[in-house]
């Protein structure tokens, strides 16, 4: 089995809100890789990572990163493949990590969910890559129906919650 999706995190501290990504395509069975890599700690590391991305079979990367967060938009500055941003809350309520990343000068784009979007991006992907996977696509769109059907059988259970003035 070869990775499509690449995961990265700049510190194994970012598991908890990456592993949201991984459930994602877990369940969708798209191959990923995870790996942790510093934009600061270990910028050559992640230069032979974004550089050598595309060759090896990488579809999309999503790249978690807190603070400062380099790590998304240096990843998109070396490779072709899309880049996913998750922002990381790690210090003023996770809002420099969003401004760092969104804010991208222009030809070096990088796809930005929410601050602990992981599952959102993990999304993004899937449904990025179905654009020429007609297998990836009919799962994408099945997890959306199942979005449907979980709010139809909230409305159903919250028809049994009772007040006195509810008039539903």
């Amino acid at each position: 089995m070869t990775a499509k999706v690449s995961i990265i995190m700049g510190s194994t501290s970012d598991l908890p809100v990456m592993e949201k990504a991984a459930e994602i395509l877990n369940d969708m069975q798209i191959p990923f890789e995870i790996n942790a890599l510093s934009a600061h700690r270990t910028p050559e590391k992640v230069e032979e990572f974004a550089k050598g991305a595309k060759d090896r079979g990488i579809k999309v990367i999503i790249a978690g990163a807190g603070m400062a967060a380099h790590l998304p938009g240096v990843i998109a500055a070396m490779t072709p493949v899309p880049v996913i941003g998750v922002p990381i809350k790690a210090s003023l309520d996770g809002m420099d990590s969003l401004l760092a990343i969104v804010q991208m000068p222009p030809g070096i784009p990088v796809a930005t969910v929410g601050i602990n979007g992981a599952r959102n991006a993990g999304i993004l992907a899937a449904q990025m890559m179905a654009t020429g996977d007609e297998e990836i696509m009919q799962k994408t769109i099945e997890f959306k129906e199942n979005l449907k059907s979980k709010i139809v059988k909230a409305n159903e259970d919250l028809k049994e919650v009772k007040f006195e003035y509810k008039t539903n």
